[in-house]
């Protein structure tokens, strides 16, 4: 593998790293935080609903699949306004600092406010921020790669950020487990700590940002004058491919989010505690790690479509069993492949969205993308909380469907835009 990587992403993944830090913290610690005694939740909590038919009980679960869903509502319809602002001022690095600026006094939040309500302000707050640095950070990608590099450069910044968001709940299911502390004096609960540690990342990301990234020449008066998004292919039937991909990014990322918010009833089910919890979630993101950078440079080499319609085949499976598993150990294994073949889709649809983009106009291109990604989140994380009510084993089965949907659309609606890979080196040349 040629390892010549291009500093200014690097640059951008490390930034995007400490941050993926901040973010995975709270994916793992707000559901055991608003589980825990020390939230006050609504008094309506345990209240039976009946809508026609259908009854539901208002359970805990819900309300963390609500917590979790804003941050990704918030900041997926932001994107598109934030990505093609970006574009038309020209101006990248701004939209960085301030999201990471408010992602910070987000987490700061945690520690002073205990209300469910309050709690919930912090997180839209985080999910303001996210719409700023998301779409941004992949338009300075795309704009900074070659055709020939595009995958592997995506690889190079996904790998990075997603190490951020792994290795974040495992360190934060040991930040809870080993608290309280006792620093100078004070007493830190575990969960105080674990927000510390979010401040910190971000503050962090902001630092690294602010010194080594600068906007790129922008062609501003090619930016798009309005913010649009394409249903229809405006060069041919069907789909508009983007937008195909978008959605398949949508069911990709609730197969992959449905998982968190049903932290205490995985771990009462498998009998487990908040630890091995950490490990299966950040077994999903360590297999995106490692398998980023290979399948986005193969992407390079050998086109996008085959590694979408490859990760969309492991990703059924995968998310199915995650529903009927009954060992530690099998939850492990399973949510480890379906990372794979998480990683075989992110890299390479960024990369031929990259590809389609018009010159000028990657930050609103690519937030199709993000946008989708972010909605998926949103939506794994609050159907979740309403589906497991039924059974278990259902948000892993509707997920599975949703996976099913995302493979008939890049089979049918999204073309190849790798043509020419004659002189591309293979990985390993």
């Amino acid at each position: 593998m040629d390892f010549d990587f291009d500093p200014r992403i690097l640059a951008l993944g490390s930034a995007r790293m400490v941050d993926g830090i901040a973010n995975s913290f709270l994916v793992v610690v707000l559901p055991l935080y608003i589980g825990s005694q020390v939230v006050a939740l609504p008094s309506f909590v345990g209240t039976a609903f009946q809508i026609g038919p259908v009854g539901f009980t208002l359970t805990t679960e819900l309300l963390i699949g609500i917590v979790l869903s804003l941050f990704g509502f918030l900041n997926s319809f932001g994107q598109p306004f934030t990505g093609a602002l970006s574009d038309r001022t020209g101006r990248r690095r701004i939209f960085l600092l301030v999201g990471l600026a408010l992602v910070a006094v987000g987490s700061a939040g945690y520690i002073f406010f205990t209300d469910y309500v309050a709690i919930v302000l912090m997180r839209a707050l985080q999910g303001i921020g996210a719409a700023f640095t998301i779409p941004v950070a992949v338009a300075l990608v795309n704009e900074l790669s070659d055709t020939d590099e595009r995958g592997r450069n995506f690889g190079i910044f996904n790998a990075f950020r997603m190490l951020g968001f792994g290795t974040g709940p495992l360190v934060a299911g040991v930040v809870v487990a080993s608290g309280p502390y006792e620093i100078a004096d004070v007493a830190l609960s575990g969960f105080n700590a674990a927000f510390l540690v979010s401040v910190a990342g971000a503050v962090l990301g902001f630092g690294l940002i602010a010194l080594l990234i600068h906007d790129p020449e922008q062609t501003r008066d090619k930016a798009a004058d309005e913010i649009s998004i394409n249903v229809r292919n405006p060069d041919g039937s069907g789909l508009d491919p983007v937008f195909a991909l978008g959605v398949a990014t949508i069911v990709m990322a609730v197969s992959l989010t449905i998982f968190a918010p049903l932290a205490n009833t995985i771990n009462a089910r498998l009998d487990q505690g908040a630890f091995l919890f950490s490990v299966q979630f950040g077994a999903a993101v360590l297999a995106n790690v490692l398998f980023q950078i290979p399948l986005g440079r193969l992407s390079d080499r050998y086109g996008r479509r085959p590694f979408l319609l490859a990760g969309f085949v492991l990703l059924l499976p995968t998310t199915f069993v995650q529903g009927f598993v009954q060992s530690s150990m099998l939850m492990t294994l399973a949510r480890l492949l379906q990372g794979v073949a998480v990683a075989a889709v992110f890299a390479p649809s960024l990369a031929l969205a990259g590809d389609l983009a018009k010159e000028g106009q990657s930050g609103s291109t690519l937030s199709i993308l993000t946008m989708g990604f972010g909605l998926g989140v949103a939506f794994g994380s609050l159907f979740s909380g309403i589906l497991v009510g039924f059974s278990f084993a259902v948000p892993f089965v509707v997920a599975t469907f949703g996976g099913f949907i995302g493979l008939v659309l890049v089979y049918t609606q999204v073309g190849e835009t790798v043509t020419d890979t004659a002189s591309i080196p293979v990985p390993g040349d």
